[in-house]
């Protein structure tokens, strides 16, 4: 049985009508007629009822249907697939980052648009406070986020950065003294933080509620932007863990960050929605993948 044997078929299952399965595949009715003969000649069995007035499947061709159908449409998939590989990725990718991520991540930018010169990759900045947001209404078609992502509805791409959490205190902070500072240091500080949409379990990474010891750390103020996290934290309302990049590109007055000698190791991962995956999505995950994450 040839695949448009099988597409003949399947469409007719589904119309029960031989003039709607012939419109519908832009053929005419007798070629229809001749392919289902030729297939019951084939079978050995009646696969539709046929009257004036209805079109029925019988209970092999039923079974017929039921047996054919997942496997066609893995097959029209593959094809698809192979098809836009072959094309390559073509048209806009908007790409979510987080605040100075575009220059650190500009080797992985420019390696891209080289290797796919057709796709418009455009850049877009995303808030921590809502960090799926974006995906979720198709502002973006792939974002960085950091780990843990655990949201159902995504897939969590290759690692991009992979670097120490630090300390961001006032510059006359009395932790600036110390000769080495902790996480359990985070009991006696408050911490800036936000509120929902942003996942609490995401949150946890940079405002933990609990030292590694059991203590309780407080929270406050809440913010909305790491422009208000550091005015905070500059006139010493607060502390605040954050990423390796904070200290290269916001040394602003006023501000120290300190190295807590039991820090874990933050990642950054690539992140999209799986049910709107996309070829250019695809190549700018495996580019991202063969460059490497950035090692802080």
């Amino acid at each position: 049985m040839e695949l448009r044997d099988i597409e003949i078929f399947l469409t007719l299952a589904e119309e029960l009508h031989f003039g709607r399965t012939a419109d519908r595949l832009h053929v005419s009715q007798a070629r229809v007629s001749q392919s289902i003969a030729r297939q019951e000649r084939q079978i050995g069995a009646r696969l539709f009822a046929r009257t004036n007035r209805r079109v029925e499947l019988t209970a092999i061709g039923a079974r017929l249907r039921d047996d054919l159908d997942a496997g066609y449409r893995q097959i029209q998939e593959g094809i698809r697939t192979a098809t836009d590989a072959a094309r390559g990725p073509a048209g806009t990718l908007t790409l979510g980052l987080h605040g100075a991520q575009a220059h650190d991540q500009a080797a992985l930018l420019d390696l891209f648009r080289t290797r796919h010169p057709g796709t418009e990759l455009r850049i877009r900045e995303l808030n921590f406070t809502d960090p799926f947001g974006p995906l979720r209404d198709g502002s973006v078609q792939v974002a960085t986020a950091w780990l843990p992502i655990r949201e159902p509805d995504l897939t969590v791409g290759p690692l991009i950065v992979v670097e120490p959490l630090l300390l961001m205190v006032a510059a006359d902070h009395p932790l600036v003294a110390r000769e080495k500072v902790g996480l359990e240091d985070l009991a006696d500080w408050s911490m800036p933080y936000s509120g929902p949409p942003t996942p609490e379990y995401w949150l946890q990474t940079l405002v933990p509620t609990h030292t590694p010891g059991g203590r309780r750390i407080p929270r406050g103020p809440m913010v909305s932007s790491f422009q208000e996290a550091a005015a905070a934290v500059a006139v010493g309302r607060a502390v605040c863990l954050v990423h390796g990049d904070a200290a290269r590109y916001y040394a602003w007055p006023g501000l120290r960050y300190l190295r807590p000698h039991d820090a874990p190791t933050a990642s950054w991962a690539l992140t999209w929605l799986t049910a709107a995956e996309t070829e250019s999505v695809r190549a700018f995950a495996r580019t991202a993948r063969e460059h490497g994450p950035r090692r802080g």
